[in-house]
């Protein structure tokens, strides 16, 4: 559900994109457009330049989130709910719920999202507050430029969750929606410990992540995992394993909480540190 394309740390890469003229022309236009625009008074600041988009995204989510077409074919707010069978909305609100009534201080979401999560979450933001969203796709990062208002506190860096360009203890709290099950474990450790590594002491992050359903569940039953499989193969890992198998041991939580939702096919875990 989530994901990038414009600017990383070395320009835009023609491997990138499979070799393909029209990609890397829409993805051209697309660069020079969003640092064109970057300096509009009010905008949303694009920080960092683009680099390479990752292997496994280029060959299992090039359909989702690659491809200037996927991205302008998914990003409905009807269509992510229909994919989480009703379920965003619900959702959406649940990760919010945990900054209320506001979020203070500095906030990271690790990769962009479809739909107004980003800009209800914007909306969360205290007065002085900042919300920095990253995402290795400079596609990603145009799209939700375009869904921002202005003014807005929001920074948009083009940036890999495996690698984040930020200090120790830069966050307060961090927010990962829908990305974990999209990655291969390596990258998933990595995501996880970096989120870690820039959270403050006493901060919080929450985790939003698909979760194995109940033995009953229609779902379960019929079709759903068959079809993740295919569509998102990494994916049952998320059936298989807590997300706390993924924190780091050099650094102990002071309290986990995990909820789940829709016959436990979803969950939110908060670690606070």
């Amino acid at each position: 559900m989530r994901k990038n394309f414009i600017a990383s740390e070395g320009g835009v890469h023609g491997k990138a994109f499979l070799g393909r003229p029209q990609l890397q022309n829409e993805a051209a236009q697309l660069l020079e457009e969003g640092t064109s625009s970057a300096t509009e008074k009010d905008s949303p600041k694009v920080i960092r330049l683009p680099g390479p988009v990752p292997d496994y995204l280029q060959k299992h989510y090039w359909w989702a989130y690659v491809h200037p077409r996927a991205v302008r074919f998914w990003d409905r707010q009807w269509l992510i709910n229909l994919i989480l069978f009703g379920n965003f909305i619900r959702l959406r609100d649940q990760a919010l719920a945990e900054f209320w009534p506001y979020a203070y201080g500095r906030t990271l979401q690790v990769a962009c999202v479809y739909g107004d999560f980003t800009v209800k979450l914007a909306e969360r933001i205290a007065p002085g507050g900042i919300l920095d969203v990253v995402d290795v796709l400079p596609i990603q990062i145009q799209n939700l430029r375009r869904k921002l208002s202005n003014p807005t506190p929001v920074r948009l860096h083009y940036g890999d969750s495996t690698g984040l360009d930020f200090d120790d203890a830069t966050f307060d709290q961090v927010i990962v929606f829908f990305v974990l099950h999209e990655q291969p474990v390596g990258v998933r450790e990595r995501t996880v410990e970096e989120a870690v590594r820039v959270l403050k002491p006493g901060g919080k992050i929450v985790f939003v992540e698909y979760h194995r359903p109940v033995r009953w569940h229609p779902l379960h039953l019929v079709f759903l995992e068959p079809i993740l499989r295919v569509l998102e193969p990494f994916s049952p890992d998320l059936w298989n394993h807590p997300i706390t198998e993924w924190l780091p041991k050099n650094r102990t939580p002071t309290a986990i909480r995990k909820q789940l939702y829709f016959g436990n096919l979803y969950q939110k875990v908060v670690v606070t540190y």
